[in-house]
């Protein structure tokens, strides 16, 4: 495990609690594409976030990760089923799952033991989806706050794997047919606090405080609160991108 990704096992409740709730527009896509609904494994679960809203379209959901305490504060629902599994050697038999979810976690993979597992478990016919965020809009004046007073200083704290997110994925050459998935806006409105609270479970963040025993996003926070008043909250642009596929 990375020294980023090993971030998310400390404090994962405030993880829980901070990272913003995928549209459902995005699980009744996944539905309509998958030929059958008994069984989808949602890949490296984290909190459960994504198993919690999947849960509605599936029959059963496997809900893996490797990250102990993140799955100790995981959503609970009598459907899903959470198991702390590597995503690249698990232990689900051959032809099992309809459909494989992996919500803003492939980056963390080694892809090449990944995609062949992701095959064995895998149904024929059956759908591979893959998404992620990773900056975000709000309007000119904040953008050049957070570029200013954060995303530049904390440029050098990312590591390879978050740069593959930064890039969309674009640089991953799938072993699956890739197929269409409708474009999907993903808007959070939050008040300044939430969004403080949000960058502070970046990894990148996380390393920057450790590394200068600060926190950086004070600075942040300091300035926008200048021109964002506690109790207004502001539209974020949270750039979702989606990759879609079928085990051919």
């Amino acid at each position: 495990m990375s020294i980023n990704a090993s971030t998310f096992n400390n404090n994962s409740s405030h993880y829980a609690t901070y990272r913003p709730k995928y549209p459902r527009e995005l699980y009744e896509n996944i539905s309509s594409l998958s030929k059958n609904h008994n069984l989808v494994w949602d890949c490296a679960c984290g909190n459960g976030q994504v198993a919690i809203d999947i849960s509605e379209y599936f029959e059963k959901v496997e809900a893996s990760d490797i990250a102990e305490n993140q799955i100790a504060n995981a959503f609970k629902k009598n459907n899903i089923n959470y198991s702390i599994q590597n995503s690249e050697a698990t232990s689900f038999p051959n032809d099992y799952f309809d459909a494989i979810c992996i919500g803003q976690a492939l980056h963390w993979f080694n892809l090449n033991k990944f995609f062949k597992e992701a095959k064995r478990v895998l149904k024929k016919d059956g759908i591979f989806i893959c998404w992620g965020y990773s900056f975000f809009k709000i309007n000119d004046e904040i953008d050049n706050l957070l570029n200013h007073f954060l995303l530049n200083k904390i440029d050098t704290f990312w590591s390879e794997n978050n740069r593959s997110l930064h890039n969309q994925y674009n640089n991953i050459k799938f072993p699956f047919k890739s197929i269409h998935f409708p474009r999907i806006n993903m808007i959070e409105n939050w008040s300044i606090n939430r969004l403080i609270e949000y960058l502070n479970t970046w990894s990148s963040v996380k390393l920057y405080n450790e590394k200068f025993n600060t926190s950086i996003v004070n600075d942040l926070e300091n300035e926008l609160k200048k021109i964002w008043k506690d109790n207004e909250t502001k539209k974020i642009n949270m750039e979702l991108f989606i990759k879609a596929y079928i085990n051919k």
